[in-house]
């Protein structure tokens, strides 16, 4: 399987993932959208703060067999962050090293309890995996919880669909279990 990052997907819980594959231009390369939703037993303050507290990133935003480490974290509009993640078994799949995943990004906006933008780059040599995504996360009350619908925009070519899809399927099913903990 190609390296997966940050992973949102096929629902263990709702409907499926939505992906969409276009050109941009008659120039351009073809980038990929993946929109996914799931509810979250937990209230909307709670799933937002996990999206931005990095020692609750570095937990859910990883998919399986692979582990995280959070360089920097600022969790302001305009502040940074850098996270590495990398595989626990050898294998020649990452996008920076034989077995990491480096990517740094910005946030865009924060719209307390309601939606995060981030704005996300691989760190890599390789053209298919290079450009910048953006990776919005929206929060809305619903029944006895929080519904979240997450959008990962423009996928590079070299990152295939399914495989987005399904490190987004691990890491929203750990967040979940992260902050339905308490609730």
């Amino acid at each position: 399987m190609a390296a997966v990052w940050p992973g949102f997907g096929r629902r263990q819980h709702g409907g499926p993932a939505q992906h969409r594959r276009q050109a941009n231009g008659p120039y351009s390369r073809p980038v990929s959208t993946t929109r996914v939703t799931r509810h979250i037993r937990a209230p909307r303050a709670r799933v937002y703060r996990a999206l931005l507290d990095p020692e609750s990133v570095q937990h859910w935003m990883v998919p399986d067999q692979m582990t995280s480490r959070v360089h920097s974290f600022e969790a302001r509009e305009g502040g940074t962050f850098r996270i590495s993640l990398t595989y626990d078994l050898p294998t020649a799949a990452g996008k920076t090293g034989p077995q990491t995943d480096s990517f740094h990004g910005r946030f865009v906006r924060l719209v307390p309890d309601t939606e995060v933008v981030q704005a996300v780059e691989f760190e890599t040599n390789d053209p298919a995996m290079q450009g910048e995504m953006r990776i919005t996360y929206t929060l809305a009350d619903a029944n006895d919880g929080t519904d979240l619908v997450g959008l990962h925009e423009n996928l590079p070519p070299g990152v295939p669909p399914a495989d987005n899809e399904l490190g987004w399927s691990m890491s929203i099913d750990k967040l979940a279990r992260l902050v339905e903990r308490d609730h």
